[in-house]
């Protein structure tokens, strides 16, 4: 099999590719991320195309795949970012509390051997339960919210305010990992195809000269 490369210094993605016996070695992008769109599916695959590229670039001509991906939370048509101070986390969690948003990620997954690039965009909704301001506020002095999109964690504390969600957990965390896989078993199957091919947030794909799963 060859090499898995994880263009990304998160460990809760780290661990979801690990959950389904695959271990990625780390090389987080160093690209300067720019952003042109403004629909929350069409920004996280550009955002992992440019992750993805600039770590692939390393790799070219070798028997490696590498996976950059990039998870936004979107909440009446507002991207919510990681919060940069404790008072954007109280917003955005003021804004979430007691009402449904949306969580993408974007995945770009390269073989650098073959060329071949597949990017897709994978959305979860997820209901949040009311809460207090109380209650947010000792969330946020927790400080896990600080380094998650949308300021919230659903695998740690948060999770005692989350009412459902519609689509696919690991989404949520960070990682789609069951479409990951599936992708991937095409890039093996059709390892000799070059091309990019680009899903839409549906999964369903618009094929350019490309691999197919």
């Amino acid at each position: 099999m060859n090499r898995i490369i994880l263009a990304s210094a998160s460990p809760r993605r780290k661990e979801l590719l690990r959950q389904i016996n695959l271990e990625p070695e780390i090389v987080p992008s160093t690209i300067e991320e720019k952003i042109t769109k403004t629909e929350p599916d069409l920004v996280v695959m550009e955002l992992s195309e440019q992750k993805a590229m600039d770590v692939a670039d390393t790799y070219r001509g070798t028997k490696a795949v590498v996976i950059g991906a990039d998870t936004v939370v979107a909440y009446q048509g507002r991207i919510l970012g990681k919060p940069h101070s404790e008072e954007e986390a109280f917003e955005m969690l003021s804004s979430l509390q007691g009402n449904t948003h949306q969580v993408y990620t974007g995945v770009t997954i390269i073989n650098c051997e073959t060329g071949a690039r597949e990017t897709f965009a994978e959305r979860t909704e997820v209901l949040v339960y009311p809460m207090e301001e109380e209650e947010i506020r000792n969330y946020i002095v927790t400080n896990e919210p600080m380094d998650k999109a949308g300021a919230y964690g659903i695998q740690g504390r948060f999770a005692a305010y989350i009412r459902g969600i519609h689509g696919d957990y690991n989404n949520v965390v960070g990682l789609p990992v069951g479409r990951v896989y599936q992708v991937l078993k095409g890039i093996y199957v059709k390892g000799d195809v070059k091309g990019d091919v680009k899903g839409d947030v549906k999964g369903e794909g618009i094929y350019e000269n490309g691999l197919g799963v």
